[in-house]
């Protein structure tokens, strides 16, 4: 079995020797392709990518955002599994081994896994945030998936046929273009739930996710809007008031800083 991983990356020269290192790093019985899609970075990435040439494919060209990026990649990978990781993100140790088996024995179409949250520093942090993701993904559920995105982005893997299926990611989405596709992927099979930490995900002022939680959120609700059919409205109800709980624990979170987080 051929994984290919792709990272799109712009302007992440602190955290992306540890996304490339973490991926290397991977061992098993499958065959690894790692592609960094690269937006033109200036600030020390391209470097980084010079000192893994033959390791990593990589190019560094203008694109019209992160998940050009990734379809980018995509189309470029030659790999039966694919999946992307962030340039602040990183595998857990033995990752693509569990995806392989659970994939090659189970006979699923895509599978999710368990994913910490960490800061700059690689600290586990916002455990119960976690808890609580873990909770709902076990009992994973299109309804379910509506009224929220539980799913760990980092933690995801599919198989080449069902992207090309379910179609590429929307490139018009900023902040929960990974949510459109788990719900038009759960739309066609639902994912097998690996009880493991598969990845960590970097929580920080620079990233996306930290810095605009607000705009991520009511954007994700936009797209349960777009996915809902008849008869699934009060799933988009609950969505509705899940974004406004969210941002306030979020806002919360904010407030506290360093003093909330673990």
């Amino acid at each position: 079995m051929r994984i290919s991983v792709v990272t799109p990356s712009f302007n992440q020269a602190a955290f992306i020797e540890r996304t490339i290192e973490s991926v290397l790093g991977q061992r098993g019985d499958f065959e690894l392709e790692y592609l960094v899609v690269d937006g033109g970075s200036t600030d020390g990435t391209l470097e980084v990518l010079r000192r893994y040439e033959g390791a990593v494919r990589w190019l560094s060209e203008k694109d019209r955002g992160q998940s050009d990026a990734i379809n980018k990649g995509f189309r470029l990978a030659t790999g039966e599994v694919l999946c992307w990781l962030n340039s602040d993100d990183t595998l857990e140790e033995g990752a693509l081994e569990a995806v392989a088996r659970e994939l090659r024995e189970g006979e699923g179409r895509w599978c999710v896994g368990q994913c910490r949250i960490v800061d700059e520093e690689d600290r586990e942090v916002r455990r119960l945030v976690t808890w609580y993701k873990n909770f709902r993904v076990r009992r994973y559920s299109v309804e379910r998936l509506l009224v929220e995105n539980f799913i760990s982005q980092p933690a995801t893997f599919f198989r080449r046929e069902l992207w090309e299926e379910a179609g590429g990611l929307d490139a018009e989405r900023w902040y929960a273009m990974d949510y459109d596709l788990w719900l038009r992927f759960g739309r066609i099979a639902a994912p097998r739930i690996v009880p493991s930490y598969l990845a960590s995900f970097r929580w920080h002022g620079g990233s996306k996710s930290g810095a605009r939680f607000r705009e991520g959120s009511w954007e994700a609700f936009q797209v349960a809007c777009r996915h809902a059919r008849p008869g699934e409205q009060v799933a988009v109800a609950r969505h509705f008031l899940h974004h406004h709980a969210l941002v306030a624990a979020y806002s919360v979170m904010e407030l506290l800083g360093g003093r909330g987080e673990r």
